[in-house]
């Protein structure tokens, strides 16, 4: 075979991007060119996640616009303020509506100041009800939460999840791996100076890892503080491959492998 048909012949490595907010206004302008460039980098799917009530239309119109686009329905814990009661049952009929791959973004963050702890978790407790209830996954905004985040989900006992943008300790990762969750890994695990995330992303189960992006946010260190993209999926998918001695190929069909057997629309 001549070297020209080799090259042809390489197949591009499929990845799930398991966390983007593709539907963010920060797509607007370029929305179609930032698909077509996933697409190219081997990103067959794309999961994309609610953040409140109100952006359950953006959600919905982008899934249906852009192929391999799945939806989760949530309310994130950061728009605590925004949040209400009666949207609860809004979120209900959503998942009636359109079966989502999970429910998220759903969690609690201890971090940002000013979000009634309470409340957090009145919501998230809400939230796991109704992944019991409909026999699905969560996607869980986990930011230095993740002892309390761990008490409800043994309490309700949903079917698992991903933690997304994992940053706890190895103890609290395998007691998420225990409960069936996998751990998001993204471009914050890039940054050299993020030895911690360095430490875990190398060190975890393989078969408890996925790849995220959390677009247009949580950029990569070649980045810097610009806007991330689901077409970086594959580069950080690289770094991953670098950091555990694997090939790329290789840390494509686990974490892939590893985000269809938690997520709800994959066998």
């Amino acid at each position: 075979m001549s070297s020209a048909n080799q090259t042809a012949s390489v197949k591009t490595p499929f990845f799930i991007d398991t966390h983007s907010h593709f539907d963010a206004a920060e797509f607007d302008a370029d929305r179609d060119a930032e698909y077509a460039r996933a697409c190219a980098a081997g990103v067959g799917n794309l999961i994309v996640p609610s953040i409140t009530r109100d952006n359950f239309a953006a959600v919905a119109t982008t899934c249906a616009r852009y192929p391999g686009c799945l939806p989760a329905w949530g309310m994130h814990p950061i728009y605590i303020g925004i949040h209400q009661p009666e949207h609860l049952a809004d979120l209900r009929a959503q998942i009636v509506a359109q079966r989502p791959v999970a429910i998220g973004e759903i969690g609690l963050d201890f971090f940002v100041p000013g979000l009634d702890p309470a409340m957090q978790v009145f919501y998230y407790v809400e939230q796991l009800k109704l992944a019991r209830e409909f026999d699905l996954p969560v996607l869980l905004h986990c930011r230095r939460s993740s002892d309390v985040l761990l008490k409800h989900l043994r309490q309700i006992k949903p079917r698992g999840g991903i933690a997304h943008a994992f940053n706890g300790s190895a103890q609290q990762a395998a007691e998420f791996i225990k409960l069936g969750f996998k751990l998001g890994f993204g471009g914050a695990f890039t940054w050299p100076r993020a030895n911690h995330l360095r430490r875990l992303a190398a060190g975890l189960p393989l078969e408890a890892i996925v790849l995220e992006t959390d677009s247009p946010d949580m950029p990569p260190i070649w980045i810097g503080q610009g806007r991330n993209a689901p077409g970086e999926l594959s580069r950080i998918a690289a770094e991953l491959a670098q950091l555990r001695g694997m090939t790329i190929e290789d840390i494509a069909e686990a974490t892939t492998r590893n985000a269809r057997a938690v997520l709800a629309i994959f066998p």
